[in-house]
């Protein structure tokens, strides 16, 4: 690891630990209570604790690099900044989703995932697209004995390691994904994950799988889905080798029924998308074109993301044909 990405994995190290010890002190009626609805979403119980790790950190590593911290949950939302700026300001932009995945970490279901970016700050003009280093971390269950991390510099191969929770060394991780060039026998999602446009995204999905597939055989079980409600978490499974396709269109949805403001993807849950694109995955907007967006807490973002270059040759004029059809593009 270089620097910047030790750094953000020793931040992810501290808020797992922290977490895991508030998960068995804490029931989860406790750590699910809503403490406060922040400009990026609703902030649990469980979150709060993360809060107070994250923000100790950044004051330590203020001292020793000037950066903005943009985040989840933090106020104010334009973001924080740590150290002293010099005569040309604060050398880092760094943006954080502390816990990327509450909902099912708090009921004790199942991993959320640590998710931290860097890139050179550019004021609020700094886009997903200018990040340089990207680190996430599984927040697992208290069921479970290790945790995944995974690492990217742009342009250098995705990394990662198994981390036993007790101390004891770990081993890398083979992050390989799919090379597969169809959703044959494999998890191909569309994020459908709260009320509000389901009926809608369930036409586009039937409709992308019926173009993939040549048809529905109702005799077969022949794509699955997962609905995964971690948008770091998909794309590690991408990355990974244990999914194929994600597809998320809840803000061309949402935007087609007439919801003027709405609850959807936001950068900070992108923001290590560079470990899934850097593992030779492909993560674009829905219609193809790069993937990109402000650094901030407030902006929705549609996105897909492809296990492969070749999957994503073949699948991509569907989705494009598929949200077509439902006049989403």
């Amino acid at each position: 690891m270089n620097d910047l990405v030790a750094k953000l994995a020793e931040l992810q190290r501290r808020l797992r630990a922290a977490l895991r010890a508030e998960m068995e002190r804490q029931s989860s009626e406790v750590l699910s209570r809503s403490a406060r609805d922040g400009a990026g979403d609703t902030i649990f119980g469980i979150d709060i604790a993360a809060e107070e790790v994250l923000l100790r950190f950044c004051e330590e590593w203020g001292k020793e690099t000037c950066f903005v911290l943009v985040a989840e949950g933090l106020e104010p939302e334009a973001g924080v900044t740590f150290g002293s700026p010099g005569s040309s300001g604060p050398e880092l932009r760094v943006i954080i989703d502390p816990i990327d995945g509450s909902r099912g970490l708090m009921y004790d279901k199942r991993s959320a995932w640590s998710l931290a970016a860097v890139a050179p700050d550019r004021g609020p003009e700094t886009k997903l697209s200018d990040i340089t280093h990207a680190v996430m971390t599984e927040l697992p269950t208290t069921r479970q004995a290790t945790s995944d991390v995974l690492w990217a510099t742009r342009g250098e191969r995705t990394l990662g390691r198994r981390e036993p929770l007790d101390g004891s060394a770990g081993r890398d991780l083979d992050v390989t994904p799919s090379s597969r060039e169809d959703l044959l026998h494999g998890f191909a999602t569309v994020a459908n994950y709260f009320p509000g446009g389901k009926e809608l995204t369930s036409r586009v999905e039937e409709e992308l799988f019926r173009l993939e597939r040549g048809g529905w055989n109702p005799e077969k079980a022949e794509v699955y889905t997962d609905q995964y409600i971690s948008s770091g978490g998909a794309l590690a499974e991408l990355a990974l080798g244990r999914d194929r396709f994600v597809l998320d269109i809840r803000p061309l949805v949402h935007e087609h029924i007439g919801a003027a403001a709405s609850l959807c993807c936001r950068p900070y849950d992108l923001c290590a998308a560079l470990v899934a694109q850097q593992a030779g995955c492909v993560v674009t907007a829905p219609d193809g074109s790069p993937l990109d967006a402000p650094l901030d807490v407030t902006t929705n973002v549609a996105y897909v993301g492809y296990a492969n270059q070749r999957l994503a040759a073949r699948v991509q004029p569907m989705v494009v044909a598929a949200l077509g059809a439902h006049g989403l593009l």
